[in-house]
């Protein structure tokens, strides 16, 4: 009987080639399409999920109230962790990290033994104390986990980094030269060499440095506050049986006895909440971590589209079965009248559409495995295949394949094998009203999520230009980012500025501790004259030079910037913009000349204000503007990055030029750049990767269900073959054939745009949300997205009308 099953299907698949291709595609495409977006939802929801003690290890965040507002963050003062455990009993180990905020590379030099020196820039780079490998689970290729960071100038390294200094060569107990701005410039002893993950972790590190040497060893060992200082991440591992919930609840209790004093003094307050690890990337609820948090909003999004394009497919199997039942609808009545029973016909129609599932799902397994490279690179992730996970994802969408077959085609069987043979047999079968119906719904349900993926996909590109070209209030283009690691590049900076500004085609040079768009930790709580440091304001600072501000070309607009006309600012003069000037109490008018104070560990500063500038984007457009302040630091050779301002066409022979002098100042450091402008749109790369992503997947629904409409349209017309013989024979012209075949196709468009775009309208609009500065939805969007669609439709159905409109009328109107 089976047998029999599968060969009339074969048949019924041979006879109908253009049936067979058109959900024969939409099956397979809907299957890879969810293929992929799967691999990607299980890469994200895999975060940190392969540490031993996984269930039991917690992040310590806090919740700053800061100038009237709630921020919530990862970040914690450093003896946090070793107060925690002497409070806590349940607390059975403790851990630290911090990130090497102020830079983003490391500078590496290596010098083998009787070989050459090898110098170059690592990312993804952390300080770490001892606990950390205690806590976490890393696989060691050598060293020991337990013992990698117990000296102050220890570092553990990626099997990457290892290959790339020392080759196949054992890298244990060799020693690394590190320069960094965080730790300044030091030898590192490798204690240990991990092997990266299979899974994702929130803590995306290539090397962990010691945390008790270099310029921080000393702070991290002596300090006491636990007000100030929030650089660092504090990790615990709760006893078994250890009930976090209660523990956190005695967390505001903490607060109040051990850093009430020091908050009190700081002028602010906190809270403090507990993230299991696992929960961080997706469930932290907090814009920045260790490492940028994911979003899951973006990931219902992504699984909607996944479930969405394939049930568009399922809608065309459906749709093309029960438009050409009329073609099997002789082969039931004869399977009826000898006797067949309707479960037989259910069975052979269930088993054609799971014949052609299947079909689809060996070659959408090709496609994922021709495709992930690719799609890798629109995601951004590496997604990594275990065998574990691949059995389970092939079963597990064999499953679905089978289940999707069976949906597609649940109707069509129970539609076709409900034919009464008698009517059948007699030629008296026509399309019912409920299948008729049916279809033009499914239809309609098929444009409507292509108009919703439509119009997602044009707010999302007008946003991503929105950001690009938004005035960030400071000249991003042509300037050139030069990183200063090691203690070498740092003191060349003034002969490096000197040299650079005799170069015609270079503006200006400035230095400073940070740049735009990247992540500033430096602050601090000033007040205005007459007031407390209850009253204080958290700033952010950054430290720069007289021409930091010229060559960057934020805007003046009272007092005066830096010059070294006035060499005395670098003793109490700062430079605060608009929006500092308003929370302090002051106005542009009468800030200039006035005084702020700002106190830390019983030390009071008194500085004066000599100018404002108008407020500028230091963080990307995600958050507002905030208060931010610029000091003169008068350590010229102290800098972490140098800003090149440059004026020129012919920008590859200018960074040429900036290189060759690089080089003859600092023959020993390897030479990078970066575009302040790229770097600054890399604050954006999840959106990037959400409007990609978004954009190829809304093209494959649109292709899905222009194939279904293509193949809807063709039946019509085939079923209408003689009526459009007599209309020509009657001397219907070739476009209005084409409009009859069209129009009622273009109305169930028509209503689909009706229906989606209010529904586009209001997720746009919940998703723009997520950005302080954004673009608008206008009419516009709505006015274009009806106008493409309505033409990919009538392109998509014009194929087959034209057809039929200049076919011979002769030939439709000969008797069968």
């Amino acid at each position: 009987m089976i047998r029999n099953y599968l060969r009339v299907a074969f048949r019924n698949l041979k006879k109908n080639k253009a049936f067979a291709f058109i959900n024969g595609i939409g099956l397979t495409v809907g299957l890879t399409c969810c293929m992929l977006i799967t691999l990607y939802l299980l890469h994200e929801t895999s975060y940190d999920t392969q540490h031993v003690h996984g269930d039991r290890l917690y992040q310590v965040g806090t919740v700053f109230t800061l100038n009237g507002a709630d921020q919530r963050t990862g970040n914690t003062p450093s003896p946090m962790a070793n107060v925690l455990q002497q409070v806590y009993p349940q607390i059975e180990g403790t851990a630290r990290i911090m990130r090497l905020f102020s830079e983003d590379k490391t500078l590496f030099q290596y010098q083998a033994p009787g070989g050459e020196r090898k110098a170059w820039y690592e990312q993804k780079g952390f300080t770490a104390d001892s606990g950390f490998f205690k806590l976490f689970t890393y696989q060691f290729t050598e060293g020991n986990a337990y013992t990698a960071i117990t000296g102050p100038y220890d570092i553990v390294i990626s099997e990457d980094i290892a290959r790339k200094i020392f080759g196949n060569q054992p890298a244990l107990h060799k020693v690394i030269h590190i320069g960094s701005n965080t730790n300044g410039d030091h030898d590192y002893l490798v204690t240990g060499v991990f092997k990266p993950a299979a899974t994702p972790s929130h803590i995306d590190a290539r090397f962990f440095l010691s945390m008790y040497g270099g310029s921080y060893g000393d702070f991290v060992r002596n300090t006491t506050n636990l007000a100030n200082n929030n650089m660092f991440y504090t990790y615990l591992l709760l006893k078994p049986g250890a009930n976090a919930k209660q523990l956190e609840s005695q967390l505001p209790r903490f607060v109040e006895e051990y850093e009430g004093k020091d908050l009190q003094a700081a002028g602010f307050s906190k809270k403090h909440f507990l993230t299991q690890v696992k929960d961080i990337h997706l469930h932290a609820n907090m814009p920045d971590d260790v490492t940028p948090c994911g979003s899951t909003m973006y990931l219902y999004i992504l699984a909607s589209i996944a479930l969405f394009t394939l049930l568009i497919a399922c809608i065309n199997f459906m749709n093309l079965a029960t438009a050409r039942s009329t073609k099997r609808s002789a082969e039931v009545g004869i399977r009826k009248t000898l006797g067949a029973a309707r479960s037989s016909l259910v069975a052979q129609f269930l088993g054609e559409a799971v014949l052609m599932a299947f079909m689809s799902y060996v070659l959408a397994l090709l496609f994922t495995y021709m495709l992930l490279p690719l799609f890798e690179k629109v995601s951004g992730q590496h997604i990594v295949l275990t065998n574990g996970r691949m059995i389970a994802l092939c079963a597990g969408f064999l499953v679905l394949a089978v289940i999707t077959g069976v949906l597609a085609g649940s109707y069509p069987a129970f539609y076709l094998s409900s034919f009464k043979p008698v009517k059948v047999l007699k030629g008296k079968l026509a399309n019912s009203f409920a299948a008729v119906t049916l279809r033009r719904g499914l239809v309609v349900f098929q444009f409507v999520i292509s108009i919703i993926l439509i119009i997602a996909s044009a707010v999302i590109f007008k946003q991503m230009r929105y950001l690009r070209q938004a005035d960030l209030g400071f000249d991003k283009d042509q300037q050139v980012i030069l990183s200063l690691r090691s203690d070498e590049s740092r003191r060349m900076f003034p002969a490096l500025k000197e040299a650079l500004e005799k170069n015609s085609h270079i503006l200006s040079v400035g230095g400073s501790a940070f740049y735009p768009g990247i992540n500033n930790v430096t602050d601090q709580n000033f007040y205005a004259e007459g007031k407390s440091i209850r009253d204080g304001k958290e700033i952010k600072l950054n430290f720069i030079d007289f021409d930091y501000l010229k060559t960057l070309g934020i805007r003046s607009i009272a007092g005066r910037i830096y010059s070294a006309q006035f060499p005395a600012d670098s003793t109490d003069g700062i430079v605060l913009n608009e929006k500092a000037i308003s929370l302090l109490g002051y106005t542009t008018g009468n800030a200039v000349g006035k005084r702020v104070y700002t106190e830390f560990q019983g030390s009071k500063t008194t500085l004066q204000i000599v100018g404002v500038v108008k407020d500028f984007h230091y963080e990307d457009l995600h958050v507002p503007i905030g208060p931010y302040g610029f000091r003169l630091n008068d350590r010229f050779d102290d800098f972490s990055y140098a800003v090149v301002h440059i004026n020129s066409q012919d920008v590859q022979h200018t960074i040429a030029s900036i290189q060759q002098t690089w080089r003859r100042l600092n023959n020993n450091d390897p030479f990078e750049f970066n575009f302040l402008d790229e770097q600054f749109q890399k604050n954006y790369e999840a959106e990037n990767r959400l409007s990609a992503i978004v954009g190829y997947f809304t093209g494959v629904a649109i292709l899905i269900s222009c194939l279904g409409l293509f193949g809807l349209s063709a039946f019509s017309a085939e079923q209408r073959t003689k009526e459009i013989g007599i209309r020509k024979v009657l001397g219907a012209s070739e476009k209005s054939i084409v409009a009859l075949l069209s129009i009622d196709f273009l109305k169930l468009v028509a209503l689909a745009v009706v229906i989606g775009s209010p529904i586009a309208w209001w997720l746009m609009n919940r998703w723009l949300q997520d950005f302080t500065y954004k673009t608008s939805i206008g009419w516009i969007i709505f006015i274009y997205t009806t106008l493409a669609t309505m033409l990919i439709a009538f392109f998509t159905i014009s194929l087959q009308a034209v057809r039929a409109a200049i076919a011979n009328p002769v030939k439709s109107l000969r008797a069968e």
